[in-house]
């Protein structure tokens, strides 16, 4: 039986995209920057001008840093590009089952939080994610313990291999998605395109 064929835009090491296969997607991954650690087809494109033809869904996780608080403490947020509009409405004129991933901000319409603890992953990692679908099953609460690391040792290997991300490097990591969170999302995803038509 051939796999749906899922677009990751944005998609830099290949997290999100780890969890999507595993839920049974065929992932194809896009970003402007070269990934040669992504483990599925990779095409180096701008993800605002890229083609999103052909696919049963995409997942689009626009770049955090305008969003992201740390940005405020270190700099001016206006310095990087504000790319949830815009990523927005190149989804919704797709016609396909979407989900877009970032960080807290009111930009994003977010339909629910995940978290590592949630899926017994010892990091605290909350990520926001906004769908044009419904059907997905109710969050589980955060189960956050002492020895969780924090969003301070992201840096660290050890946050790495804590994420499920082994193949990337730290600096990889720091962006990524842990696949937990993408394959819950998945399997949901994928029993949403299989439904008959009403």
């Amino acid at each position: 039986m051939t796999r749906p064929r899922l677009l990751d835009l944005f998609c830099g090491a290949g997290g999100a995209a780890v969890g999507y296969h595993r839920a049974g997607f065929d992932v194809v991954g896009v970003d402007i920057v070269s990934q040669p650690r992504y483990p599925f087809t990779f095409q180096q494109a701008d993800a605002m001008t890229v083609p999103l033809d052909g696919f049963d869904a995409i997942h689009a996780s626009p770049p955090c840093p305008h969003y992201a608080n740390v940005t405020r403490w270190r700099g001016d947020p206006t310095d990087h590009p504000a790319l949830i509009p815009d990523t927005r409405a190149r989804l919704q004129a797709a016609g396909v089952p979407w989900v877009m991933e970032n960080v807290r901000t009111r930009e994003l319409r977010a339909c629910f939080v995940l978290c590592g603890s949630t899926f017994g992953l010892p990091v605290r990692r909350h990520r926001y994610f906004e769908t044009n679908w419904a059907g997905l099953h109710l969050v589980p609460p955060c189960q956050h313990q002492a020895t969780d690391l924090a969003f301070m040792h992201k840096g660290e290997r050890a946050y790495a291999d804590a994420m499920d991300c082994q193949w990337m490097t730290n600096r990889e990591a720091r962006q990524a998605i842990p696949p937990a969170y993408t394959q819950w999302i998945g399997e949901q995803l994928l029993a949403h395109i299989k439904e008959p038509a009403a």
